[in-house]
């Protein structure tokens, strides 16, 4: 089952968020250092000002994706899926394609075109996201540093207007 997480989803948002962290910290710009000792309350607010999807099974939160559109009146036709962490266990179940389609459909009513960053080592991210119709535009190197050790991330977005990602527009 997949759903819009709440506030009242808290502390199950949390624990996968911080399990998501700390298995992968080479995947998030952010680090369990930073949001493990963060209150409740700070993951209750990024509930309200974000739409976090929550794929469950059998009760448990397996899984992740974010959405938040762009502020400001020239960026606003763009948005950002973020923070998709999927469990172990549900992992080649397709649970990480419902995330991703539920957040392309969210996103296709209120924005232009979706983006995200995915570190460039992580190919099943990569494979999932090209397969859900998101075209690489660029990479960024050496964007993220993580125990001495530097990532690049590929920069994909996906576009609802018609036009082709490849193209400039």
């Amino acid at each position: 089952m997949l759903r819009l997480l709440t506030p009242a989803d808290a502390a199950l948002y949390r624990a996968i968020r911080l399990e998501g962290l700390a298995n992968h910290p080479e995947a998030f710009a952010s680090t369990f250092e930073r949001e493990h000792d963060k209150p409740l309350a700070w993951f209750e607010e990024r509930l309200t000002t974000s739409d976090v999807f929550g794929a469950f099974v059998d009760g448990e939160l397996v899984g992740v994706a974010g959405f938040r559109q762009e502020d400001g009146a020239k960026i606003r036709h763009k948005g950002v899926l973020w923070g998709m962490y999927v469990r172990p266990q549900a992992r080649k179940s397709g649970t990480g394609r419902l995330l991703v389609d539920a957040v392309v459909a969210h996103a296709a009513k209120r924005v232009e075109q979706l983006r995200l960053v995915v570190v460039s080592k992580n190919e099943a991210a990569l494979r999932l996201y090209a397969a859900a119709g998101f075209a690489e535009y660029g990479r960024e190197a050496k964007a993220l540093k993580q125990g001495g050790r530097y990532y690049d991330e590929i920069l994909m977005v996906m576009f609802f207007d018609g036009c082709d990602a490849t193209r400039p527009r």
